[in-house]
């Protein structure tokens, strides 16, 4: 029996059915809950399910939505409305997803330590990016000597900064207050993340492993990217740790969080201003009154740099691919007049 009520906990709305039900066609639709290699679990108007996925139906993501055949094989993949994106780890220009469909974006940062202000704004290009709404949660607030709000704030113009424990039911209730739809937890190893998404969900669904004391480092424990239904609506999703943050075509999500840089630099004198020695450098005199700090500058300087060089990568991979089905095109066509001269 179908029954689309099934997938309402897990995101299904009016208006997602208005979007995607004209494209399906004699499928029926579902949502990704786990990928796993060739296959994956997902729910479906008829109860959860393990689905086929075949390999023309490449980069399949926790979060997406599919459509499924009879047979229970992924057949088609449905518009994404947002997705959250690394350059790979392998160093190669292309981009590796993170989860899909995403509403807000939980980036955690261990209070109870340094927090690493880069680090924070490196996930914000990040989640920028990706089109949902990015939270900075500074969790263990119950550990840390000090909290550094303030310090935060100024480094995530746009986005909520909120302190809370997982531990001793700390901040919860403002964090669930700003969620929306469907939320994903990204930051890196024993930062909190499986903790806070088991106080979210208000169950020990995720597994959690202390930090390490010799250097304050956690190890994964959360190995898969799983999307669960939230207990007051909603969706979340727990990702593995990141170690390496390689922002992919971000310039729009660096924009975002460091909107104040390029507030600034609107006014310089030279529309092409490096913001190093011009005169009438708006982003200099900042730097000089204490209105931006010389590290907040050299972050914003290392994004985009890194961004840049990243694109580079990426149009030279994309032209030398372009370039090689040329080349297996006019050795086809040479072969195929060869051949015709033979008869």
């Amino acid at each position: 029996m179908v029954d689309y009520d099934l997938l309402v906990p897990y995101g299904w709305t009016e208006a997602v059915a208005s979007e995607y039900l004209p494209l399906l066609g004699d499928l029926a639709p579902a949502r990704i809950v786990r990928m796993d290699r060739s296959e994956c679990d997902v729910v479906t108007p008829r109860g959860p399910a393990r689905a086929a996925c075949p390999r023309d139906i490449t980069g399949l993501c926790t979060g997406d939505w599919v459509g499924l055949d009879a047979e229970g094989t992924v057949r088609q993949l449905l518009p994404r409305h947002s997705a959250i994106m690394r350059s790979s780890v392998s160093g190669r220009s292309v981009a590796q997803v993170l989860a899909t469909n995403v509403d807000t974006v939980l980036i955690c940062s261990a209070a109870d330590g340094d927090v690493d202000l880069g680090r924070i704004e490196r996930m914000l290009a990040l989640a920028w990016e990706s089109n949902a709404q990015p939270v900075v949660v500074l969790t263990k607030a119950d550990a840390a000597e000090y909290l550094p709000l303030d310090e935060v704030r100024a480094v995530a113009p746009g986005a909520t900064v909120v302190a809370v424990s997982a531990a001793v039911a700390v901040g919860l209730d403002v964090l669930t207050a700003v969620l929306s739809g469907t939320v994903a937890l990204i930051g890196p190893s024993g930062a909190g993340k499986s903790t806070l998404a088991n106080a979210l969900l208000g169950a020990e669904v995720f597994a959690t492993n202390a930090v390490r004391a010799v250097d304050g480092k956690g190890r994964h424990t959360t190995v898969h990217r799983e999307l669960r239904p939230l207990p007051g609506g909603g969706t979340l999703i727990d990702t593995p740790g990141l170690r390496g943050i390689g922002l992919y075509d971000a310039a729009d999500g660096i924009g975002k969080t460091f909107s104040d840089i390029e507030s600034l630099a609107a006014d310089c004198r030279f529309a092409d201003c490096a913001h190093e020695t011009e005169p009438g450098c708006a982003v200099q005199s900042a730097l000089a009154d204490g209105t931006i700090a010389e590290r907040r500058l050299t972050s914003y300087r290392k994004l985009a740099k890194e961004n840049e060089w990243m694109a580079a990568r990426t149009d030279k991979r994309l032209a030398a691919e372009r370039e090689r089905v040329w080349r297996d095109i006019s050795k086809q066509q040479r072969k195929n007049y060869r051949e015709r001269g033979r008869r």
